[in-house]
């Protein structure tokens, strides 16, 4: 487990919540986060911007898209706290510097990569 999983982790045992679950704002909240988070093209924008910071014509060559295309997912993205920018020159570089948003992310992808080794390996 890395550092940030473990960071993350440490916290969310720490996480209040009341007897009957956490406060229906902070569920509503995360199921808000959740269907941000409910497309490929965004999840691959995560993954590839938690690594290291990339602008949006960059990333718009890595997935073969157009830059407004990405530029609409960033601004969406950006708008729900999930990236944060920086400019560098004439750039502005997007990066994923929440352990919360990184830790969704990969746990997502390395399940639904486990689930499909299982598959292939005839279990379930």
């Amino acid at each position: 487990m890395s550092q940030r999983e473990q960071d993350v982790v440490e916290e969310t045992d720490h996480a209040e919540a009341g007897p009957a679950g956490p406060d229906p704002d902070v569920l509503a909240d995360a199921a808000a986060t959740f269907a941000m988070l409910a497309s490929a093209q965004r999840l691959h924008l995560l993954w590839l911007l938690a690594r290291q910071e990339y602008d949006v014509s960059t990333l718009a060559g890595i997935l073969g898209v157009s830059t407004s295309l990405v530029s609409q997912h960033l601004g969406k993205m950006r708008w729900a706290g999930l990236v944060s920018t920086r400019r560098r020159g004439k750039h502005q570089l997007y990066t994923v510097d929440d352990p919360h948003v990184v830790s969704l992310v990969d746990q997502a992808i390395d399940h639904h990569v486990d689930l499909r080794t299982r598959e292939a390996d005839g279990q379930r």
